[in-house]
């Protein structure tokens, strides 16, 4: 009966699951979000369907485990260190300060300190999954914001190891004197490097072996013991089964093959992290939110004010990123996320949390998962109200008087954004002696740009003021070359207040902010998903030898059309005047192939009767022959300038690839 129980309950746990899911997959809403709100609605303190959720809680918390062998297998040293000081400057401020200000807000409220440092770290949190979706939905991971945040969620995964460490021993500290807890320091770190030590030396050594075997069962059995028996070795070494898995899977990623498991482990832990997430809703009570409404507001307040707070003063003082930059990352990052829900278990079974408190954390958390996509959609305008709040405007910085003066303001490109883009338009401009002016936001790549000569300024273009600076009206162009699609739609709609009859030249990287660029006020919009088209189908046109010439006139009129081919839906076939631009003849270089023996004229090759093409010149040794008569002898490495259409070009391919059987030679 009990094992029936058990299993009705777990089919319950998924179907639960897979509910708040599709659901909140539905309403673009976190899909955490979802799982623990049919978790609650299911558990004892709404419906009632689990009477005991702790029955599925050991099954539900293997997905934690797996959560962290990923994060180890994945550990991002080569983000961490392309990102470098971003993430561990502010990632650590974030952390650190948000920790140490709630600690210390809770020892002047005489709570215990080292409640004060759990709730610090369970703010400190914030979800990977749901930023990064809300960032790459947006078109906004490669912004400056959204780099920062990312930096930030680098650190913050990190962190979770110390924290998963510390939190039990903290709970063990008040029955312990200072050598005992030396000692159990000690204890630990011995215990950790046992683990790493059997890790490393074992686990590449397995992968190696069974992946030498073929089999893709052993493989898939392989990874689940690994993950399982490292958490098993860990939790028997006095450590927790999610550390011990993190350290498998640190010692995995020196593996070839660390990609294939990644692919084993992946897709059974999102299942069973949907269990997990369901079974701790089942813990929410409902009637939380009347009787302890109050710390529920404060907790999310203290979220939402600390992050941002945190994160826009570090990444503006320290790194020099402007006010904005620091806001819509603060505001990005501002919910608690899935580590906030690991942790807090943790502190639970630590005794460092009460049910009180728990049951705040999960309110509190819950809500900010919900509210967050709408924070982040309103982003924008808080930061902008916060910027007229504080009075600060965010003006160049570190520039020489006379480059704002209007010297040569006349004929000037005003280039806004110092990425790939912007750094190859202004070597070209400088190579045809054009002057120009960059404005960028990154306060130290501008310091390292001024001190090399670049005609670069530090300043945010969304500001009026600063454009007005600028002397827009007086450019030649205005090219806006930033990542960040909700910037430059700004931009440009303030360069076009200022400066109605200025060209302004945008670039974007999705198709479907064109119309939103041209609405703004755009002269241009050059989008990279629809330029990265032209160019994969150019690339494909030349496997098939058609001629350069038919090809550029084809993209041409793809260009021309605007973004209408991009757009029709697949099915849809191309407009068949497109395509009879490709059968047109025209020139095209064709290589006589190496091993072609000898030489032959072209009266005997016959090139026009086998092949329909006609040569109006030949290149040897970097010497044209134009119109060669038809006497004229080509040989290995020639060069032939052909009138031809596809096909045509094709049969001479062939023909040349031939060894010639006269050689007609004297």
């Amino acid at each position: 009966m009990d094992d029936s129980l058990l299993l009705f309950e777990v089919i319950l746990l998924l179907a639960l699951a897979a509910a708040g899911l599709a659901l909140f997959e539905r309403l673009r809403l976190p899909s955490i979000a979802g799982f623990l709100l049919v978790g609650a609605i299911a558990g004892p303190g709404g419906l009632g369907l689990v009477a005991d959720p702790e029955r599925v809680r050991i099954l539900a918390e293997i997905g934690v485990v797996f959560l962290l062998f990923e994060i180890g297998l994945e550990l991002p040293i080569e983000r961490l260190r392309d990102l470098g000081q971003t993430a561990l400057v502010v990632g650590g401020l974030q952390v650190g300060i948000t920790m140490a200000l709630v600690t210390g807000c809770a020892v002047l409220m005489d709570v215990s300190w080292t409640h004060g440092i759990v709730f610090g770290a369970l703010l400190a949190m914030s979800s990977t999954a749901l930023v990064m979706r809300l960032l790459a939905d947006d078109g906004q991971i490669d912004a400056p914001h959204g780099q920062l945040a990312v930096s930030v969620l680098v650190f913050q995964d990190l962190a979770i190891v110390p924290m998963l460490l510390i939190f039990p021993l903290l709970g063990a500290g008040a029955d312990l004197g200072p050598m005992d807890i030396l000692a159990s320091i000690l204890r630990m770190v011995g215990a950790l490097a046992l683990v790493l030590f059997i890790a490393r030396l074992g686990v590449p050594r397995i992968l190696n072996r069974v992946a030498v075997a073929g089999s893709p069962d052993l493989f898939s059995f392989l990874a689940l013991l690994i993950v399982l028996g490292s958490a098993f070795i860990a939790k028997e070494l006095g450590l927790t089964l999610a550390v011990g898995a993190f350290l498998a899977g640190v010692a995995a990623t020196s593996s070839p093959y660390a990609s294939q498991l990644f692919s084993e482990v992946v897709p059974l832990r999102g299942i069973l992290l949907g269990l997990f997430f369901t079974a701790v809703g089942m813990l929410f009570e409902p009637r939380v939110l009347v009787e302890h409404s109050g710390p529920i507001l404060l907790y999310l307040l203290a979220t939402l004010i600390l992050k941002t707070g945190i994160i826009a003063a570090a990444s503006s003082l320290l790194l020099g990123r402007s006010l904005r930059i620091g806001l819509l990352a603060g505001l990005a990052l501002s919910q608690t996320g899935e580590f906030s829900f690991v942790l807090a278990e943790v502190a639970s079974q630590a005794d460092l949390l009460d049910d009180a408190m728990h049951q705040i954390v999960l309110a509190g958390s819950i809500f900010s998962l919900i509210i967050s996509p709408f924070i982040v959609r309103a982003s924008p305008r808080l930061a902008d109200g916060v910027i007229r709040l504080v009075g600060r405007e965010e003006v160049e910085v570190h520039e020489p008087d006379n480059e704002i003066d209007d010297t040569h303001a006349q004929g000037r490109v005003i280039v806004i954004g110092f990425g790939p883009a912007g750094q190859t338009l202004t070597r070209l401009l400088r190579s045809l002696d054009i002057h120009y002016l960059v404005m960028d936001t990154n306060a130290r790549a501008v310091r390292d740009m001024q001190a090399r000569g670049e005609n670069i300024l530090f300043g945010d273009a969304t500001r009026p003021t600063v454009l007005e600076r600028l002397h827009i009206t007086r450019a030649q162009m205005v090219v806006v070359a930033i990542s960040d699609p909700l910037a430059t739609r700004r931009i440009v709609s303030r360069i076009r207040l200022v400066a109605p009859d200025t060209p302004v030249l945008a670039r974007t990287r999705f198709v479907e902010e064109v119309d939103r660029l041209d609405a703004a006020g755009a002269s241009e919009v050059v989008a990279e998903e629809f330029e990265g088209s032209i160019e994969l189908v150019a690339r494909a046109l030349e496997r098939f030898k058609i001629p350069t010439g038919a090809i550029a006139r084809f993209t041409t009129a793809l260009r021309e059309e605007g973004y209408g081919a991009i757009r029709s839906p697949a099915a849809l076939p191309m407009d068949p005047w497109l395509v009879e631009l490709l059968d047109q003849a025209d020139t095209q270089w064709v290589e006589v192939p190496e091993d072609f023996r000898g030489s032959i004229s072209l009266l005997n090759l016959n090139v026009r009767a086998q092949t329909g093409a006609s040569v109006v010149a030949v290149e040897r040794a970097g010497v044209s022959e134009t119109n060669p008569a038809a006497s004229f002898e080509i040989a290995a490495d020639d060069r032939l300038l052909v009138l031809g259409d596809s096909d045509s070009l094709n049969r001479l391919e062939a023909l040349l690839a031939q060894p010639p059987e006269d050689t007609g030679a004297s």
